[in-house]
């Protein structure tokens, strides 16, 4: 299984592990986890197809000593293979920092293998992404439709139109927009079919009935602005979580750690320091 890329930022203490969002790479977080290795043992992974990572729709399977290209079946099988590459990757325990998408990997891998766990910062995160009939914090099913429909055409604008969304509503808008397109083409064009099993995942993945068995203490950090995952799918995640507070970062959308990183990296170390 060819390893995930990985950025490591030094640091001492408890190792902390930065899980970005869909068609996003390992170095999107910013400044953020510089100033947290001041007191941690930092890392960042490029999901495979992402970033400097290789691998795509098919992802690669161990079985005794040989290994083949496997085709997941559905959306959640994708998810369960992510997270089983990331846990033979990272076998020590760690706290885990995902955004977005990478909320729902390290909610998945705190389910699965939660000795390898110790803590959850979820950000931006929600357990379901489309709207279902008990579930109105969420995006329509129709435009994920659409934005499936478009990444076949032109994949390319169809990321830039995402970026656009991530900053929509927040403060800083115009100037979050500048330094995400600035940041996204830094490691070249994600793999098509990883973007594809991506949005598989989002339309058809729903925790929300795993989340009483999630025991690691989490912080689910939230903009108030987000019109991706909007705020209230946040406050569902920090109560149905077993032990897990909230910290809502007024005038943020869905990049709180580029928007208000002071006030992000307060919570995180806050959190990590108790």
């Amino acid at each position: 299984m060819a390893a995930l890329h990985v950025d490591s930022y030094g640091g001492k203490g408890a190792p902390l592990l930065f899980i970005h969002g869909w068609g996003m790479h390992g170095g999107m977080w910013g400044g953020v986890p510089a100033q947290l290795a001041q007191h941690f043992q930092v890392m960042a992974v490029d999901l495979p197809g992402h970033g400097f990572s290789t691998g795509s729709g098919q992802l690669e399977v161990v079985s005794g000593k040989s290994t083949k290209l496997y085709t997941p079946d559905s959306p959640l099988t994708t998810l369960d293979l992510i997270v089983d590459q990331l846990s033979a990757q990272f076998t020590e325990p760690l706290t885990i920092c995902g955004w977005s998408l990478g909320g729902q990997v390290a909610l998945r891998w705190a389910q699965r293998y939660p000795e390898q766990v110790g803590r959850l910062v979820l950000v931006s995160s929600t357990p379901c992404f489309v709207q279902q009939a008990d579930w109105p914090c969420a995006m329509a099913a129709d435009t994920l439709a659409a934005f499936s429909a478009a990444l076949q055409q032109d994949y390319a604008q169809t990321l830039r139109r995402f970026l656009a969304l991530q900053v929509r509503g927040g403060e800083q808008e115009r100037e979050l927009l500048a330094s995400l397109r600035r940041l996204l083409p830094s490691r070249g064009e994600p793999d098509l079919a990883a973007l594809q099993s991506g949005l598989e995942i989002l339309r058809d993945v729903d925790l929300r009935d795993v989340l009483p068995q999630i025991s690691q203490p989490s912080l689910v950090i939230a903009g108030v602005r987000d019109t991706l995952t909007p705020f209230p799918a946040s406050q569902y995640l920090a109560s149905k979580l077993p032990a897990a507070r909230l910290a809502a970062i007024e005038g943020a959308a869905h990049a709180s750690f580029l928007s208000h990183p002071d006030e992000f990296v307060k919570h995180v170390a806050g959190f990590l320091h108790e």
